[in-house]
C-alpha cells in the first residue's frame, strides 16, 4: 500500500513529463496546429469572459465591504479601504479567481473532451493517420492558455476595480476619488507585472494538467468523469502551490 502511495504520484508526473515533452517536440509543425489555436483562444479566452467578469465583480465587491466594515474608524483615513482592496486584487484576487473558474470551465471541458477523444478511439485514428496526436491535441489548447490566460487577467483586474470602486461610493463608504487616492498610493508597477506572470503560469498549468488527465483517461464513460473532475482538482492544487512558488521567488 505505501508503495504505491509513493510510486503512483512519480509514475504520474513522470507521464505528464513525457506528454510535454513529446508535444512541443513538434510545434514547429505551425501550419497543422494554426486552426486549432484560434479555435482554443475563442473557447478559452473570449467564451470566459461573462463568468470571468461575474466572478471577479462579485469578489471585488465583498472585499470591498468587508474592508469597510473592518477598516471604517475616526483614526483610519477612508483611502485605506482602497488602499488594501486595490493592490489586493491587482497582486492576489484577479489571478486566483479568475484561475479557480477558469480551473472548472476550461480545465473540464480540455479533459473532457480529449477523454471522450481516448475511449472513442479518436487519438489511436490521428495516430494511424500519422499525425503526433499529443502535439495536435495538447500544444494548441496550452498555448492558448499561455497567450489568453494574461489577457483574461487583465479584464478581470479591470472589472473587479472598476466593481469596487462603484460599491465603495454606491455604498457610502467612500468616494471614488478617496478609492483611487488610497489605492495609487500603495500600487507599485511591478504588482501588475507579478500578475501577469502569475496568470501566464496558471494558464500552462490549468490547461497542461487537464490536457494530461484527458489524454490518458480509460474506462469509457466513467472514466471521462473521473478525468475531468482530477483535472479541476489537481488544476485548483496545483493554483495554489504555483501562487506560493511565485511568491517566494519574486516578492522579495
Amino acid at each position: 500500500m505505501l508503495h504505491r502511495l509513493i510510486l503512483s504520484p512519480l509514475e504520474a508526473l513522470g507521464r505528464y513529463i513525457v506528454l510535454l515533452v513529446r508535444a512541443f517536440r513538434t510545434v514547429g509543425e505551425w501550419r497543422i496546429y494554426r486552426r486549432g489555436f484560434f479555435e482554443q483562444c475563442v473557447k478559452v479566452g473570449i467564451d470566459s469572459m461573462p463568468i470571468i467578469a461575474l466572478a471577479s465583480a462579485f469578489a471585488a465587491a465583498v472585499t470591498t465591504v468587508q474592508a469597510a466594515y473592518q477598516l471604517v474608524s475616526p483614526f483610519i483615513p477612508k483611502s485605506t479601504i482602497g488602499a488594501v482592496v486595490g493592490p489586493s486584487f491587482i497582486l492576489e484576487l484577479g489571478t486566483l479567481v479568475s484561475g479557480f473558474v477558469l480551473a472548472g470551465r476550461v480545465g473540464a471541458r480540455i479533459a473532457a473532451e480529449l477523454g471522450t477523444m481516448r475511449v472513442t478511439e479518436q487519438i489511436d485514428a490521428l495516430e494511424a493517420m500519422g499525425l503526433s496526436s499529443a502535439g495536435y491535441l495538447v500544444v494548441p489548447r496550452v498555448l492558448a492558455g499561455l497567450l489568453t490566460f494574461p489577457i483574461l487577467y487583465i479584464f478581470s483586474t479591470v472589472v473587479g476595480i472598476t466593481a469596487a470602486v462603484l460599491v465603495a461610493d454606491w455604498g457610502g463608504f467612500l468616494s471614488r476619488g478617496e478609492f483611487l487616492a488610497g489605492m495609487r498610493s500603495f500600487f507599485h508597477p511591478f504588482d501588475a507585472t507579478f500578475g501577469l506572470i502569475k496568470s501566464a503560469v496558471f494558464g500552462f498549468v490549468i490547461t497542461s494538467i487537464s490536457c494530461f488527465r484527458g489524454y490518458y483517461a480509460q474506462g469509457g464513460a466513467e472514466g471521462v468523469g473521473r478525468a475531468t473532475t482530477e483535472a479541476a482538482v489537481f488544476s485548483c492544487v496545483g493554483i495554489l502551490v504555483a501562487d506560493l512558488v511565485l511568491a517566494v521567488l519574486l516578492l522579495r
